[in-house]
């Protein structure tokens, strides 16, 4: 599944060693219609042989929204002036015959990839991230929908294109907690690339993850209910009681719950109610209002 609908130039034409000769044509003129990136490099240049191949990648992978000339600063010294390069590996976007942007020193593949889509975009293409983006956001109002399936298909199908996109990746573990398959998702998860294993997108799918396997053995809530009414400092039974409300979807409740619990004694079960409310939290998106109240809440208690 190509999510990606640019056209499909050949890499030999995306991507060319320049000369001084070529420059005016191969930069300054190209770039009236496509955006082009030079990167000027040297064969001594130990961080230009990192940062070549990454601007080729993301380059190829935007499919002809943007192409880029290769200019050796050895053999250019006359450009390397006008340019006033003054340090390798240097880049340049050009656009309209003029430079739109740059950056000196290499960087890692993530802001790479970011340079290439807003130099795309700065020229009015649409870029690759972008037109991801917009798959998330579609797979993501599927989810919200009930079609998980679908869901998952198209999460994957992202990740076909871009494996360490974030979003995608919680989005493909979600999308399987959904769909009750609670084993797949988390050898999902645990298959992440370290690059994006951190990441609040995987951060939040594991937490969901966690909630998810507490679900499937939560107790009844009237039972759990009247217990810790009867006695309000069975502990055990208020923060059962309070998964038991998370599980049948009372998640503010359930936050209630366990500030009551933290309240009457937060050292309980090695502080188990703030590690509870953080595993809520952190599933929910972060300006949610039951995490902003939460959060007020527990503060106030800490520092009280």
């Amino acid at each position: 599944m190509d999510l990606l609908n640019g056209g499909n130039a050949p890499a030999t034409d995306l991507i060319k060693d320049g000369t001084e000769a070529t420059f005016m044509a191969d930069v300054v003129e190209t770039s009236q219609e496509t955006p082009v990136i030079v990167d000027f490099w040297a064969p001594w240049c130990g961080p230009c042989k990192t940062l070549g191949p990454m601007l080729e990648e993301a380059v190829t992978a935007a499919k002809g929204a943007v192409k880029m000339v290769k200019i050796n600063v050895d053999e250019a010294q006359t450009i390397a002036a006008q340019m006033r390069i003054q340090s390798i590996p240097t880049v340049y976007a050009f656009f309209k015959g003029q430079p739109v942007d740059g950056f000196q020193g290499a960087l890692p593949g993530s802001e790479i990839k970011a340079f290439v889509d807003r130099v795309i975009e700065a020229a009015g293409g649409e870029s690759p991230g972008g037109q991801l983006d917009d798959a998330v956001q579609a797979a993501e109002e599927m989810l919200a929908e009930g079609a998980a399936a679908d869901a998952a298909q198209t999460f994957a199908a992202i990740l076909g294109e871009d494996p360490n996109h974030a979003a995608a990746y919680g989005g493909l573990v979600r999308a399987h907690i959904a769909t009750g398959d609670l084993e797949q998702a988390e050898a999902i998860l645990n298959g992440a690339p370290a690059e994006i294993s951190t990441s609040a997108e995987l951060e939040a799918a594991h937490a969901q993850l966690e909630l998810a396997k507490q679900a499937a053995d939560a107790g009844p809530v009237a039972e759990l209910t009247a217990a810790a009414e009867a006695d309000p400092d069975n502990h055990q039974a208020r923060f059962d009681l309070a998964q038991a409300l998370h599980a049948n979807g009372n998640v503010e409740e359930a936050v209630a719950q366990l500030l009551e619990l933290f309240r009457r004694d937060r050292e309980w079960n090695e502080g188990a109610a703030k590690t509870q409310l953080f595993t809520i939290f952190d599933a929910l998106k972060s300006n949610d209002p039951i995490v902003l109240n939460g959060r007020r809440k527990l503060s106030s208690m800490i520092f009280a």
